[in-house]
């Protein structure tokens, strides 16, 4: 089977899967992630086929839908993988993908590392942030019943794993302990160069918020 049948059948088999997937997770969300991936990694030159299949796969099964089971999803990507009989090394390499891509807190050492990763974390930092970003932020705040805000509430930067994947705080504490943390997070410079107008739009977004949220604006 060659790349682009691999491809192209792993984005059949990701569509069906998450099908009923959270708005912010959804098919849509990884159809982004992978565009941007295959932007960036026309810039630096990476393995097209590790960053096509990380990128496609990387929330095939994301923890937070999954009881916080962070081994279901390289699982679920290697037996995918291995159906199309694709090489060892390329699955294993998708596998640490997606076992080390999220950004749980910040506040945790990262063993594996490659281009490929890099990559593929970027483009998915990159849908974090920005106009979709905020959009995704406010759509798992609502499947999570979360409060848009309150100004009672104080933001935590220095939770740990577990306290940042049991976190329920509102909604508008996360931009300051994941989405505005993220421009200065990215891995290539392709990355780095895209996540600054993003950034900048978060930073509009929340200084019209305060104004309405006072009733100044």
């Amino acid at each position: 089977m060659n790349k682009e049948e691999i491809i192209s059948r792993t984005i059949d088999h990701v569509k069906q899967t998450l099908v009923n997937a959270e708005g912010g997770h959804d098919w849509w969300h990884i159809h982004r992630v992978w565009k941007t991936a295959r932007h960036i990694a026309a810039a630096e030159k990476a393995d097209e086929l590790v960053v096509a299949l990380g990128a496609l796969l990387h929330d095939i099964a994301d923890s937070k839908f999954h009881n916080g089971d962070e081994t279901i999803g390289p699982r679920m990507a290697r037996e995918w993988l291995q159906s199309l009989q694709v090489e060892e090394p390329v699955i294993e390499h998708v596998e640490n993908i997606i076992t080390h891509i999220s950004f749980k807190g910040g506040n945790h050492h990262q063993p594996f590392r490659s281009k490929e990763l890099d990559i593929v974390q970027d483009a998915d930092r990159l849908d974090a942030i920005g106009a979709i970003g905020i959009a995704r932020a406010f759509s798992y705040g609502g499947f999570k019943n979360r409060l848009l805000y309150d100004p009672a509430v104080p933001t935590n930067l220095n939770m740990s794993k577990e306290e940042y994947k049991n976190n329920n705080a509102p909604t508008i504490n996360h931009f300051y302990e994941k989405l505005l943390l993220l421009k200065d997070r990215m891995n290539t410079a392709t990355g780095k160069e895209l996540a600054l107008q993003r950034h900048a739009f978060m930073e509009s977004y929340l200084k019209q918020f305060y104004g309405e949220w006072d009733g100044e604006r």
